[in-house]
């Protein structure tokens, strides 16, 4: 129990996690195969993205954009032509595993505002980490997906063979075993025979001589 008290202890007196990233974890979950090509590597899961050069916020699992028109937030499938010339992938992006972010808009643009012009993230696309080819958007997706097909494939004949050579084993374990048994009823046989006739014999001498 004190350990316990020892522990919470460390964790009120550490005080919250750096947000600098504003990574709020929620549970243990993975999302990596569906975050976009443009997404900044280092990131297992991903809610939202807020990108401070445009104030706009895109929600990884719906695959949707969160940006203000008229005053009023809105949902699209794409940016508005006005973003046209943005550049997503060399823009910083703040993951934000908060839902809906947007409703707390003033509160993260003054946060990150000195995010805005920065260019210091490796996108999903151009990263070379295999953990990385899971996702459907990076180049080598494709490659990677064949890639497990084949070892899968190669996986199940590696299996099929074992159990193959098991049984085979356990079959020729049998047939010796079978084998022998036989072997030892035979001798058995022939034992008995002799043994018996020996008898009959000594008895048949005896009454001889009588």
């Amino acid at each position: 129990m004190r350990y316990i008290v020892i522990i919470i202890a460390v964790f009120i007196l550490a005080g919250p996690p750096d947000s600098a990233n504003a990574q709020v974890s929620v549970g243990i979950s993975f999302n990596l195969g569906i975050q976009p090509a443009w997404g900044p590597v280092g990131y297992d899961y991903v809610e939202n993205y807020y990108m401070p050069d445009i104030d706009v916020y895109y929600n990884v699992p719906q695959r949707r954009y969160h940006f203000l028109e008229a005053g009023i937030w809105v949902s699209r499938s794409s940016l508005p032509s006005r973003y046209g010339r943005f550049d997503r992938y060399r823009a910083h992006k703040v993951v934000i595993n908060d839902r809906d972010p947007w409703r707390n808009h003033d509160s993260y643009k003054n946060k990150y505002h000195s995010y805005r012009t920065q260019r210091d993230q490796t996108p999903i696309r151009d990263s070379r980490d295999s953990k990385y080819y899971v996702s459907r958007y990076h180049p080598k997706h494709n490659t990677w997906v064949r890639e497990q097909n084949r070892e899968k494939q190669n996986r199940n004949l590696r299996d099929n063979a074992k159990r193959d050579d098991n049984r085979y084993n356990g079959n020729s374990r049998n047939m010796k075993s079978d084998n022998g048994n036989k072997g030892r009823q035979g001798n058995d046989g022939r034992g008995n025979g002799n043994g018996n006739g020996g008898k009959q014999n000594g008895k048949g001498g005896g009454k001889g001589k009588r």
